[in-house]
């Protein structure tokens, strides 16, 4: 596995930007966040980090957009210490007090809902993200049992975890870290899951020929390059979750889903950030 690069953000005013930074910085690589206001931490693998593209976003790129006060610093973290950088931020997150995401060095928690146990080590996903929430938030109002579903970019697996806990027959959990996928397969073992397939690649490793439902909480454009895979994947009615973007990208990707058959059915958002929920014609 490789070290990590560590940057340090300071912008002022801290809101919206640190929003903003997060989306934009996970387009060109960044994997994970944290949220210290005034200081946003983003950590990128060292092998994707380019200085040149980072620093031309920063301070052209959002510096037009009129981010004209923005402190940065950034430092290699060596690969033992991640798991350090999680648990000092890892609290139990609660979704509408029906469903608990907890890492196992969470103990003598009286809580009478599902629970989630996330061993989160690089993986994106802990519950603790809007988009990781909303579509915790949305799944737990879905009759998924015995139904089959794709999730798209796993990260730590919760989504699957949750979609067989919920009563799903069979998920694929696609990841296109192979560490990732790696904790994926480990989380699920943790939750007893029999039903969670962990993969490691991309659209080209799908397996099952159609799904009942869709997840996928990545980025705008990895969404908007996979909507046709998406629409040839879902059964006719199939359903699709999408998240990992602004409310502000909402319309584009409503319309770009029109396009490969796929009707918009309803929106929620938390924090400025959005879940897209579409049916198959």
């Amino acid at each position: 596995m490789s070290d990590y690069y560590e940057y340090i953000l300071v912008p002022s005013p801290f809101e919206p930007w640190n929003e903003i930074l997060t989306a934009y910085l996970a387009d060109i690589g960044f994997e994970s966040f944290v949220d210290e206001e005034p200081v946003l931490k983003a950590y990128i693998p060292e092998e994707l980090r380019n200085e040149e593209l980072i620093n031309q976003l920063l301070f052209t790129t959002l510096h037009n957009k009129g981010l004209t006060n923005l402190k940065v610093s950034s430092n290699s973290i060596e690969q033992q210490n991640w798991n350090a950088v999680w648990e000092s931020q890892f609290e139990p997150v609660f979704v509408n007090e029906q469903l608990l995401i907890k890492a196992p060095f969470h103990t003598n928690i009286d809580f009478n809902g599902m629970i989630v146990e996330i061993e989160p080590k690089m993986s994106f996903g802990t519950g603790h993200h809007q988009t990781t929430f909303l579509m915790c938030e949305e799944m737990m109002a879905m009759k998924l049992k015995d139904l089959a579903i794709l999730d798209m970019g796993a990260g730590t697996g919760v989504l699957s975890i949750l979609a067989e806990k919920i009563g799903a027959s069979y998920v694929e959990a696609v990841e296109i870290e192979s560490w990732s996928a790696e904790n994926c397969a480990e989380n699920a073992i943790r939750n007893n899951c029999t039903k969670v397939v962990s993969l490691f690649g991309d659209f080209d490793v799908v397996t099952n020929n159609q799904f009942d439902v869709i997840l996928a909480n990545i980025n705008k454009n990895v969404l908007k390059s996979h909507l046709s895979f998406y629409a040839t994947k879902l059964k006719n009615k199939g359903e699709l979750l999408l998240s990992g973007f602004f409310t502000t990208d909402n319309d584009e990707l409503i319309l770009a889903a029109k396009e490969v058959g796929l009707m918009f059915v309803k929106s929620k958002n938390k924090d400025n950030w959005s879940m897209l929920k579409f049916i198959k014609n």
